[in-house]
């Protein structure tokens, strides 16, 4: 299943683990395997070394397998290697940062040898993964829905599994007699066989340990469990008559979920038991959930990569072809006005391939601008005139000034944000204002250049502050709050810088855009 010649980098603070993670690759056929002992370590070696997989715990001390994650993605030559994070982590909100940093694989403690082959087969079988949203924020639509995990009838059916180890058949046979009826139920004469149970491709749900046995004492299984990843998190009930706060601070430290004390009062143990197989029972639905959102963003990813190769480079040549036909000088009004149509609507769909596919590389800092010169004056033309077309029957003025003589300035960024930007601008402006009022665009020969868009009607007080931040709407039904985001990320994509300012007096916004001037002023 795995290449000999893959080289494999297991990060754990704790050695025991560590090494157990890698003689299960070992048996899986891996030849080369590297070790860290924390993130921080772990990226020494990978910026010295070649690797092909991360193998990752999650709580670390220094550098934490998250933080790890995110300077592996943020690293150019290190951002396509596969990673799998190992966790416990049960906070949505910090599995969800997880993924959306393009985390390949979650993997659920505990688990099996079988379980890891398959997270690594799944892996190496699927596309590279990269950060989706920004900066490790998952930011959730109110529109979006939540991801909901239904467990299959099937899952629900099978019995927990209730390990009993004692060296006293009596006590097997009484405790089994107590939980055969609900739970299935093995049970250990000693604590190698316990250990050995619990380190299999099979491990119980929970254990009951009695302390005192020869050979292997329950603490000492207990140890060597927390020693293993088939084992670490399997809850431990010691069952013992050892009624000595020392004992129970030993075992507390070894990770006892609770004591219970001989002779045993079944009417105590079974709530008890019964207690710990919910958290179980939930504990096991994780990994369910994280395949299911995994899943999603990997879907996310999919619908991304459509719209960036296959729609956007024919899109932007349709409205090539449209502009140029526009400009030909055998074309009626009628037929002008219907060209101007396609192109608006053109138009809007590239601004929506933008929203949902260059803002993340944008907010993830994946973005790079290939700087050319833009002719923002004509842009700036043709998007009044869709407005003026789109918003006739408000019969609002809108008025385009260029300073004379100034109608070939140049901008230097990307045509096609500039599009998007102003396109979303302007469109909020015609939105806001009131009905036959007045919105003024001016273009100044400047040094950045400068453009300022002014309407009639105030923005809202409330919303000022936060005006050009994500989701921020009011007074607009259907409205995203995407609209001057986006605006905003479009302008400082192209090292330029955009600002609001409102006029109570006046009842009147102000947007002003500066971006970089291609040439000199004159």
């Amino acid at each position: 299943m795995i290449n000999k010649q893959m080289v494999f980098l297991v990060v754990d603070d704790f050695e025991p683990m560590r090494k157990v993670t890698s003689g299960q690759l070992r048996a899986m056929g891996a030849n080369s395997i590297l070790m860290a002992n924390n993130g921080a370590e772990a990226m020494r070696k990978l910026q010295n070394q070649r690797v092909d997989m991360v193998l990752s715990d999650w709580n670390m001390p220094i550098m934490s397998g998250l933080e790890l994650l995110k300077a592996i993605r943020a690293d150019e030559k290190l951002s396509r290697i596969p990673f799998i994070m190992i966790t416990a982590e049960a906070e949505r909100d910090r599995v969800e940062e997880a993924i959306f940093n393009g985390v390949n694989e979650l993997l659920v403690k505990p688990y099996t040898t079988g379980c890891l082959a398959a997270r690594i087969e799944k892996t190496l079988a699927a596309p590279p993964r990269a950060p989706v949203f920004g900066k490790g924020e998952f930011h959730h639509h109110p529109n979006i829905p939540t991801l909901q995990v239904v467990v299959p009838e099937s899952a629900e059916q099978i019995r927990p599994t209730v390990l009993i180890v004692d060296d006293i058949p009596d006590n097997l046979q009484l405790l089994s007699s107590i939980f055969k009826d609900e739970y299935r139920v093995r049970i250990a004469s000693s604590g190698e066989k316990a250990l050995g149970i619990c380190q299999s491709n099979d491990p119980p749900d929970l254990v009951l340990l009695d302390i005192m046995m020869p050979g292997m004492d329950g603490f000492q299984v207990a140890q060597q469990m927390r020693e293993h990843p088939t084992s670490q998190n399997i809850p431990v009930i010691f069952i013992t008559a050892m009624t000595g706060e020392a004992a129970r601070i030993k075992g507390l430290e070894l990770g006892a979920v609770d004591f219970v004390s001989k002779p045993i009062d079944p009417d105590i143990l079974k709530p008890r038991v019964r207690n710990f197989m919910r958290y179980v029972k939930l504990h096991k639905q994780l990994q369910a959930n994280y395949d299911g959102m995994l899943a999603t963003a990997r879907m996310h990813e999919d619908v991304e990569l459509i719209m960036r190769h296959d729609m956007k480079g024919p899109l932007a040549g349709v409205i090539g072809m449209l502009q140029a036909l526009v400009e030909e000088s055998s074309m009626n009004d009628s037929q002008l006005k219907q060209l101007r149509v396609v192109e608006e609507t053109a138009l809007q769909v590239l601004n929506m391939i933008n929203l949902s596919s260059e803002l993340f590389k944008i907010e993830t800092g994946r973005y790079k601008l290939d700087a050319q010169p833009v002719l923002i004056g004509d842009i700036l033309s043709r998007i009044v005139e869709m407005a003026r077309a789109t918003f006739a029957e408000k019969n609002i003025t809108i008025a385009f000034e260029v300073p004379p003589g100034k109608e070939k300035l140049q901008a230097l960024g990307d045509a096609m944000f500039c599009y998007s930007l102003f396109q979303n601008l302007l469109r909020n402006a015609c939105e806001a204002a009131p009905e036959k009022s007045r919105i003024s665009v001016e273009l100044f020969d400047e040094s950045p250049l400068k453009i300022i868009l002014t309407n009639k009607g105030a923005v809202p007080l409330q919303i000022r502050t936060n005006f050009f931040e994500k989701y921020i709407t009011q007074g607009k039904q259907g409205g995203t709050g995407l609209g001057t985001y986006s605006a905003k990320l479009l302008v400082e994509a192209q090292n330029g810088k955009i600002s609001l300012e409102v006029s109570d007096v006046h009842n009147q916004t102000t947007i002003q855009v500066s971006l970089p001037r291609f040439g000199v002023v004159k």
